[in-house]
């Protein structure tokens, strides 16, 4: 399918924000909040299984957000204790998503289309009672097949199933962070954290920021973002702080529903940027290259980590 958009390559990014800070005046970036690989029933330092995923949705409820949890069936939804969790979400009104029982890689030779296939139906079986249950996939580590055999195998199961692909454009290294935090939590579980919760929140804005700056590059326009975090100890203890900061930059919440039926969620990139946002491989379709600051958002975390290393982290 063919991309449009307005071409704004040539625009430095000073223009850019220029231009957000007078469209911030006239009407308000949206977010959507999406949750993969949950619920998780893993033991973390500080709280327990059931502990995280309540505060993840007290903070939600205390913002007024609804959001989308991609349920990872072998995490905990294929046992009772599990099911329950993600039954809190339905009940609470939040979206339930499809992202497959174990979690493969589709870019994996030992992971076949059957087999892949498979791992869809058999996550379906399980979310499929919830009230929250929606047709939408998201595929694992955003991978879509790397051969014309997978990809195109894939588009076609998932539109035999009306299902429709749950696609990302703000793409975060929660997870990263998380390994951090769990990490040092585990080692000294009364430590002072601050400076990792404080690492997380710019590594939030700056992916927010650089995202908002890239769909004007791509699309001439705000686009309802569609943030990808995760069902994990670093969200259940700062998510309301997440969400507070991106009141504080003057965004506002949408539902994942209502960001799906944006034109830009329609769009299929020809060639998709494995593990990335829908933007990126749109910027990659459009043979955009090496834009200014594309490092930062292909770095899987490495700046906000390093920055904690040089303070002793």
């Amino acid at each position: 399918m063919k991309i449009f958009h307005h071409d704004l390559s040539a625009f430095s990014y000073s223009c850019i924000a220029a231009l957000l800070l007078f469209v911030g005046n006239c009407h308000a970036q949206t977010v959507a909040f999406t949750f993969d690989d949950g619920p998780q029933l893993e033991q973390t330092p500080k709280l327990s299984p059931q502990q995280r995923n309540q505060a993840m949705l007290d903070a939600l409820a205390r913002h007024g957000v609804s959001a989308a949890l991609f349920v990872t069936g072998d995490n905990g939804a294929n046992q009772p204790a599990g099911y329950a969790l993600a039954k809190a979400w339905s009940d609470a009104g939040h979206a339930i998503g499809n992202h497959s029982m174990t979690h493969p890689d589709l870019h994996s030779e030992k992971v076949s289309l059957a087999q892949y296939q498979q791992e869809v139906l058999d996550c379906d079986k399980i979310i499929s009672s919830l009230s929250g249950y929606q047709k939408w996939y998201r595929y694992t580590y955003l991978r879509e097949g790397n051969t014309p055999e997978k990809r195109d195998g894939m588009r076609s199961f998932l539109k035999q199933q009306n299902y429709r692909n749950a696609y990302v454009s703000l793409d975060t290294s929660d997870w990263r962070l998380n390994e951090k935090l769990t990490a040092v939590l585990e080692k000294n579980p009364q430590a002072d954290v601050t400076p990792i919760k404080l690492a997380y929140l710019a590594h939030v804005r700056q992916r927010a920021e650089a995202y908002r700056a890239l769909s004007w590059q791509l699309q001439g326009r705000d686009i309802p973002q569609i943030i990808l975090m995760h069902h994990n100890l670093i969200n259940a203890m700062w998510l309301g702080e997440v969400i507070q900061q991106f009141r504080d930059m003057g965004w506002t919440f949408t539902t994942p529903a209502a960001a799906f039926k944006d034109p830009v969620y329609q769009l299929i990139p020809e060639r998709a940027a494995a593990g990335q946002s829908l933007l990126l491989s749109m910027a990659k379709t459009l043979g955009l290259g090496k834009f200014a600051g594309w490092e930062r958002l292909l770095d899987d975390g490495d700046f906000e980590i390093e920055a904690l290393k040089q303070q002793g982290w």
